[in-house]
């Protein structure tokens, strides 16, 4: 005979001790702990008492523990105080959450506290980038929710009207890791302080990696952009607004055009002409593509509005399909950019202070940085292209218990976790590291 107990009848009692909710959190904390991220910024503990419980070192770990573990707000680091696995990595003892909020506002008293953290940041994440670095410019909206220092009204197209932070940001296109990021009021333009920003990123760069090229899209360039580019021997593409000064340009041009790609669907034709815009002090190259359905191929000599057109200004002298390519691959850093901001909550504005916000913008792409490492490093090929959320319902969620035997602690993990191997895996790689 079957016997079924009704799930109403199921008692409860809250008496499981040393249990967690993040046992699959273990090999990230590992990695932590051996990349030494608390001692890389020590510089910041003297903004407190020597004798302080909590060190700002140890507040910036506790930060990048909270992003990685999908804590979208400071008040969420609440679920994290009592944690059994994140006590014994934080020494038995974790900060108040409203300690959080302090310490970040603490950070404004200590002038030149984000390019001191964005220096110890590039020594963590300068072993792992190419020895030619490709820089991917852009920018991006966060919208706010209140009256928070420096926020205005710009372009948002997510909440159109409401105040907003525009912050600049730049990525290595190769090893996908953020190289550095800067928050600005809402209403700056695209362009706004970028020149100054790609200085202070090309500063923060160690001499043995050097830049080979940079991108950017059409609401960067100038001038001042294009030339510091060119006088620092650096190949850049940029893309440029289909005007009608340009478009007069490419139809006055008599050079034929080139067809690169001529299947069953699509037609891509291309070349480059010397173009000068009003604001510009030289022609500069630019190659120019164009594209058309297949299926329109019969109308394309008639109906020169069916072509597609795309115009990318470049001082390299690739053939034009070759420099389109090329920056095509610049798309996957919006893939970055919504890592950054729905995996590691960087739309997510923790202060009311513009300094205090600014760091905190730095400690969540810490975070980033750091969780991409760990995957290239440590995760089985499998498992390195998952994003932080996928990761975290995948690995990080699944309960478990600290038990104290022998002068040892074991984590029992649920007998039902679905990626022992891989978990075993990353445990036996992390461990490895010097």
């Amino acid at each position: 005979m079957n016997y079924i107990t009704s799930v109403s009848k199921i008692k409860y009692a809250f008496r499981l001790k040393k249990s967690t909710n993040f046992s699959g959190l273990l090999p990230i904390l590992q990695f932590l702990e051996r990349m030494k991220i608390e001692q890389t910024f020590r510089d910041f503990d003297c903004l407190k008492k020597y004798n302080a419980k909590y060190p700002l070192s140890k507040i910036f770990i506790y930060l990048v523990i909270g992003w990685l573990s999908n804590c979208s707000r400071l008040s969420h680091f609440r679920t994290l105080q009592d944690d059994p696995l994140i006590l014994a990595f934080m020494g038995e003892k974790c900060p108040h959450y409203t300690l959080l909020n302090k310490d970040l506002l603490r950070l404004e008293k200590l002038e030149g506290a984000d390019l001191e953290f964005k220096e110890r940041m590039m020594d963590l994440i300068e072993p792992w980038l190419d020895k030619e670095l490709i820089l991917d410019f852009d920018s991006t909206v966060e919208t706010v929710y209140g009256g928070q220092e420096k926020a205005g009204v710009g372009v948002n197209p997510y909440k159109p009207g409401r105040k907003s932070y525009h912050p600049l940001l730049v990525f290595e296109g190769k090893s996908r890791l953020c190289l550095n990021a800067r928050l600005r009021e809402g209403n700056s333009h695209s362009s706004q302080g970028v020149l100054g920003f790609a200085e202070e990123t090309y500063q923060l760069l160690s001499p043995h990696y050097p830049i080979r090229y940079a991108r950017f899209d059409k609401g960067f360039g100038g001038e001042d952009f294009y030339s510091y580019w060119e006088n620092g021997g650096i190949g850049y593409t940029g893309k440029l607004r289909w005007t009608s000064r340009l478009k007069k340009r490419v139809e006055n041009d008599d050079s034929p055009w080139i067809r690169y790609v001529d299947d069953e669907l699509t037609v891509i034709e291309g070349k480059a002409v010397d173009y000068q815009a009003s604001s510009w002090k030289k022609p500069r190259r630019v190659a120019v593509i164009r594209k058309a359905d297949k299926y329109e191929e019969s109308q394309l000599q008639a109906c020169d509005f069916l072509w597609k057109y795309e115009a990318i200004v470049t001082n390299m002298d690739w053939e034009p399909i070759d420099i389109w390519r090329f920056y095509n691959q610049r798309a996957c850093m919006e893939n970055y950019i919504k890592e950054s901001k729905y995996g590691f909550s960087m739309g997510k504005i923790s202060t009311h202070s513009f300094d205090a916000n600014q760091m905190d913008l730095l400690i969540k792409l810490l975070a980033y940085n750091l969780f991409e490492i760990f995957k290239k490093e440590h995760c089985p090929p499998a498992y390195r292209s998952y994003t932080i959320r996928r990761f975290r319902r995948e690995f990080i969620y699944a309960a478990g218990v600290l038990v104290y035997h022998s002068r040892s602690v074991i984590l029992n993990i649920c007998e039902t976790y679905a990626h022992k191997k891989a978990f075993r895996q990353m445990i036996q790689s992390v461990r490895l590291i010097d």
